[in-house]
């Protein structure tokens, strides 16, 4: 690697106090900036700029920058890299960048000195007050009004022995939530000025212990651009970034520019106190710059046909994620930034794994087209720094390209959407849905046989902050997105949900009754059924989103938590406690380590019912679905009977091999708390050769033979 001599000197304007003048060429990597003993470098990727200002400010809303260093192209360039050394700054500093280029959209160039330009490599972002969405899409100067990068130091800060935890997979239970969502309601007990933050979900520790998740799946906190959203609404979830390295400002509880990077790593170090792994959602698809009329923030006026995959008419951006553009993730430049973003996020911020959203437009190339091997995934599965990680595909794009079964990989995870669909067909009582849930409950062979990979390749879910809560499901039969300001045409409208006989709330006992009744038979088959099982926030106390399906721009009382359910429906908190508790089949596949999901279904012993033992209904107009099953080195044995039917069912139970032994109730969601559950050691013997099983319901028995 050639550098350009550091004694060559830069042309400054502008002096910061205490700032020496004698700004030297600098070296080309790292990339970002990086704190060294008496100053810091800054180095950034741009091929077909002409020129480069790095500009520095004092505080977030400085109208003007405080210092402009003018990088020369002789001293300051090697190949496509401009870099300089700042001797005296400090962490903490605010800078940017003015890209000075061709404008020419109709060949992909959109370079606009007037615009600051985040450091892709940034680790730290700041937004002042006053930031301007609308002023980074308009011509003219925003400085004023800009988001500016932070200069961070990593070195300094103690993690007091803390590593990535590294838990099995078969161990593990995910909790998709929201950071700010999750402590924002005021009924949450944190003082006002943590709620919606880091340190606020530091203080709902205890209660996710108490739940019984092992892991918490963030839904993205890169930081993102929350005024991409419709007018007079805001960006709640997030799926909008402008930092692949930055956390998001807005989780914060404090407000110096360093605040953000502390206090993440202070949650993630809390949380693996408590035994509790962090798994990040990534958007590596797009940014928030969106189409050729979005603004431009970072990315586009770097080097807009580098980062971005563009149309055959080069002023208009491919659209594979259905926000505006798609990131050109297999370009070596643009990949080589997925995968220090991974290892920054793995090394630096100590994350146990990562969620990849629309993980399938990462298979594309810079015209669109699907690569056979694409690089950029096989550097993530193959990469030795992630190979404790934990990686979970999005198998689909907004483009109809659904991969679930053959996303490309030795050791990805995927959300299992056929999961989803086909557990909520069969509780709603679609025809023909009973063969594909058998399937689904022994971790979906038909799908991820042929991958020959452990059961946990299927990520297990009914319910994920897109589309409706659980409580939703059995609530509504049609999305209720009006106040979203898109005349409601925005969300799935194909949910299969099932309202239980009345839309939205209701004081009706017996619609309530059976409302949650369903919510168990969901929660129930997602944590028993081989795969590895996620659960949605406030799932376990039937949060509602009044039928929002699309609760991407309501960042308020419709997404929030609210924490007053948990005790309004304590029975149901209750029964996902003790769900969680025992983990059978999981467990079933601890034991024999290192089987895949093949070898695990020939070594166990497990047949299939109906009604009467040994003959399943797989016909179409079957709603009814019964299992028994030898486990844990044959000590224990299970039978799993579904009733999807609207009226009761009395099902044969198989007979014991010893005659002392006999069936015991775990669970019946027939039954009203706290007999819906039982511990174990307290679990009714059933003395009869039969067992009826309530409408709409799922039953658990089991037996340990002597």
């Amino acid at each position: 690697m050639t550098t350009a001599p550091l004694a060559r000197l830069v042309t400054a304007r502008g002096t910061s106090p205490g700032v020496s003048q004698a700004v030297s060429a600098g070296r080309c990597t790292p990339l970002g900036a990086t704190v060294l003993p008496s100053g810091v470098n800054f180095s950034i990727y741009t091929k077909h700029a002409s020129a480069v200002e790095l500009v520095l400010f004092d505080r977030e809303e400085n109208v003007r920058e405080s210092r402009v260093i003018a990088l020369d192209a002789q001293s300051n360039r090697t190949s496509h890299y401009w870099h300089a050394f700042v001797p005296d700054l400090k962490p903490g500093q605010l800078y940017g960048y003015r890209i000075s280029g061709p404008f020419d959209p109709a060949n992909g160039m959109r370079f606009d000195p007037s615009k600051i330009l985040l450091d892709p490599y940034g680790h730290g972002v700041t937004v002042p007050t006053n930031y301007s969405r609308a002023a980074a899409c308009a011509k003219g100067d925003n400085a004023a009004t800009a988001m500016k990068s932070v200069v961070v130091n990593h070195s300094t800060y103690d993690w007091e022995g803390d590593a990535p935890i590294q838990r099995p997979a078969s161990q593990t239970v995910i909790y998709e939530m929201h950071v700010r969502g999750f402590t924002r309601h005021p009924s949450s007990g944190v003082s006002e000025s943590k709620r919606g933050t880091y340190a606020g979900l530091i203080e709902k520790i205890p209660y996710l212990q108490e739940l019984g998740i092992t892991a918490v799946e963030l839904l993205p906190v890169f930081q993102f651009d929350a005024q991409e959203a419709p007018q007079g609404l805001v960006n709640y979830w997030g799926y909008a970034p402008v930092s692949f390295f930055a956390p998001h400002e807005g989780y914060s509880s404090r407000q110096d520019p360093l605040s953000a990077v502390n206090e993440f790593r202070d949650m993630v170090k809390a949380l693996h106190r408590a035994g509790i792994e962090v798994i990040l959602d990534v958007v590596f698809n797009h940014t928030t710059e969106g189409n050729q009329d979005g603004p431009t923030l970072s990315f586009r006026g770097l080097e807009n046909s580098t980062y971005y995959i563009l149309e055959r008419d080069r002023s208009r951006y491919a659209n594979y994620s259905g926000t505006g553009n798609t990131l050109n993730a297999n370009h070596p430049v643009v990949r080589r930034m997925v995968l220090d973003s991974l290892h920054y996020w793995v090394e630096q911020m100590h994350v146990d794994g990562f969620r990849f959203d629309l993980a399938s437009i990462l298979e594309r190339d810079a015209t669109g087209d699907l690569l056979p091997s694409p690089p950029v995934l096989w550097d993530i599965d193959s990469d030795p720094a992630l190979a404790g990680s934990k990686l979970i595909a999005e198998a689909w794009d907004a483009a109809g390209l659904y991969q679930v079964g053959s996303f490309i990989g030795d050791r990805w995870r995927e959300w299992n959407g056929r999961f989803r669909d086909d557990v909520r067909s069969f509780f709603r009582g679609d025809p023909g849905s009973v063969a594909p849930l058998a399937d689904r409950l022994v971790g979906s062979p038909q799908i991820y046989g042929h991958k020959d990979l452990e059961a946990e390749a299927s990520v297990n879910f009914v319910t994920c902050h897109d589309g409706f809560t659980v409580n939703d499901l059995v609530s509504y039969d049609q999305k209720h997105n009006e106040t979203n300001g898109e005349q409601n045409r925005d969300g799935a409208n194909d949910n299969r949900s099932y309202n239980c006989g009345v839309e939205g709330p209701t004081d009706d006992a017996a619609v309530e009754q059976l409302r949650n009744r369903q919510v168990k038979n969901f929660l129930t088959v997602t944590l028993v059924s081989l795969g590895l099982p996620m659960i949605l926030m406030g799932d376990e106390a039937r949060r509602t989103q009044l039928g929002n399906n699309n609760a991407y721009c309501q960042d308020n009382e419709t997404s929030w938590f609210d924490w007053s359910l948990v005790e309004k429906h304590s029975d149901v908190h209750r029964f996902v406690r003790m769900l969680n508790r025992f983990h059978l089949l999981r467990d079933f596949a601890t034991e024999r380590p290192g089987l895949t999901l093949n070898q695990l279904l020939r070594t166990g012993n497990r047949e299939w019912h109906g009604v009467q033992l040994g003959r399943p209904d797989w016909s179409a107009e079957s709603h009814s679905l019964a299992s028994s099953i030898v486990c844990q080195n044959d000590r224990l044995y299970l039978y799993l009977a579904l009733n999807a039917y609207w009226e009761p069912l009395e099902f044969e139970l198989p007979p014991m091999i010893n005659a002392n032994e006999s069936w015991r109730r775990w669970i019946d969601t027939s039954l009203n708390s706290p007999e819906d559950i039982s511990e174990w050691q307290a679990a009714p013997k059933v003395s009869t050769h039969t067992y009826s099983a309530g409408p709409r319901s799922v039953v658990a028995l089991f037996a340990r033979p002597i």
